[in-house]
């Protein structure tokens, strides 16, 4: 196996954890539909702290305030794949932050 580097992209979705779609958790669903567009891969983080438009801070320190926190999903793929999956997409996406940016995988190829 010859081990290289490619070129793709990666799509980072920002939002709270708390946002939903059709009463199910957003993040949730857009990894579903990432799967279902047959995307490389999709994977979901969760904060422990940050903040929004709102400027009021988010954190797992204070239990009362740990409701809202950061969500991070990333999707790696094809820059053309991505920006279709975000076009046809776009009801999901709407009331997100959407990110686009070139990355390197290091990747195994079998000859």
């Amino acid at each position: 196996m010859v081990r290289r580097w490619v070129s793709a992209s990666r799509l980072t979705v920002l939002l709270g954890e708390d946002d939903t779609y059709r009463h199910r958790p957003r993040y949730h669903e857009i990894v579903r539909r990432a799967r279902d567009a047959g995307l490389a891969g999709a994977s979901v983080w969760r904060g422990v702290e940050g903040y929004g438009v709102s400027s009021h801070i988010h954190t797992t320190r204070l239990l009362d305030l740990a409701e809202r926190l950061p969500v991070l999903v990333m999707i790696i793929d094809d820059t053309a794949r991505l920006r279709a999956f975000v076009e046809t997409n776009a009801d999901l996406l709407d009331s997100v932050i959407v990110a686009l940016s070139p990355v390197e995988v290091f990747d195994g190829v079998r000859h």
